[in-house]
């Protein structure tokens, strides 16, 4: 588990992740979270059926938790306000992707910089991370404003899609940091 000032930031395992695709505030009430009537779109339940949950079973040690979704639990209201993950282990370089989303009714209240900041904090404890990437639409004004506050820095561009990096720590003998470029 991650905290932040404001949150809890919790990985699921496998039968919680089972429970939390039903919805219908199931899994809220197995862990003694408050109900909210949360839903899953069908498209991130067959996601999840097809892609997630398989490498989870095959993950070794500790791995399945760069499959799973971590959830973002605002400590106050005991409400799940935000859902975030990896896209797959970390590659022989240490890269992995991260990916986030914020419930529609807590958007704008900074929880998803806050989540993705404790994130960035958890991978640079990790020895086999070094990079942290992430994918976001030039038009998505709010992930472009999480990224710059958690200072990634943008590095390509693929369509309408800007690609951003943050490096976790020395590697190779250099600063953890570098310069922002431009675009």
């Amino acid at each position: 588990m991650v905290e932040t000032p404001r949150l809890l930031i919790s990985p699921l395992t496998r039968e919680q992740l089972h429970l939390y695709l039903q919805a219908g505030d199931l899994f809220e009430k197995s862990v003694r979270l408050t109900c909210n009537g949360r839903t899953v779109v069908p498209a991130v339940q067959h996601m999840v059926t097809k892609f997630t949950l398989p490498q989870m079973a095959s993950a070794t040690a500790d791995n399945y938790l760069f499959y799973t979704f971590w959830i973002v639990v605002e400590k106050s209201s005991r409400l799940i306000v935000a859902e975030l993950g990896f896209k797959g282990e970390p590659t022989g370089n240490g890269e992995i992707e991260i990916g986030y989303g914020t419930m529609p009714a807590f958007q704008g209240k900074g929880f998803m910089s806050e989540a993705v900041g404790g994130m960035v904090g958890w991978c640079k404890k990790r020895p086999d991370v070094h990079c942290l990437l992430a994918e976001t639409e030039e038009t998505n004004a709010a992930s472009i404003k999480v990224l710059r506050k958690n200072n990634f820095i943008p590095y390509t561009r693929k369509g309408n899609m800007i690609w951003w990096r943050y490096k976790c720590g020395n590697v190779g003998g250099r600063a953890a940091l570098e310069g922002r470029p431009t675009l």
